[in-house]
C-alpha cells in the first residue's frame, strides 16, 4: 500500500513556491517530485533519489542527503524549501503526521 502527501511552501522574501510531493512505494521508499519557480530548488531536486524515511528523518540534520544537497546547491541557508521536503517524506514513510507548519513574525 502506498502512502503519498503534497506540501507547498511559500518561501517568503524571494516569493517563489514549491510544491512537493512524497510518495512512499510498497516497501517503504519515499519519492519526492518537486515543482518550484525557483531554479536552484529545481537543480537540488535533480539529485533527489528515493530514500527511506527513517534513514533520514532520524539522522543528524547536516548528514541527511535533503540537507546535504541543499547545501550543494542553495544560496540562501534560511529557505524553508528543504524543511518543507523533510516533512513530506516524514508523513509519506509514516513517520508523522500530516499537520501545518508556519513561520510567524512578530
Amino acid at each position: 500500500m502506498t502512502k503519498e502527501c503534497t506540501v507547498r511552501v511559500f518561501a517568503g522574501t524571494c516569493g517563489m513556491t514549491s510544491r512537493i510531493t512524497a510518495k512512499a512505494d510498497d516497501i517503504g521508499e519515499v519519492t519526492l517530485r518537486i515543482e518550484s519557480d525557483c531554479h536552484h530548488i529545481l537543480k537540488m531536486s535533480w539529485g533527489l533519489r528515493p530514500m527511506f524515511a527513517y534513514g533520514e528523518v532520524e539522522a543528524p540534520m547536516c548528514e541527511t542527503e535533503i540537507y546535504r544537497l541543499a547545501t550543494e546547491n542553495l544560496p540562501h541557508a534560511a529557505c524553508p524549501v528543504p524543511c518543507g521536503m523533510m516533512k513530506a517524506l516524514e508523513v509519506a514513510g509514516d513517520m508523522g503526521i500530516p499537520r501545518d507548519s508556519e513561520i510567524v513574525f512578530e
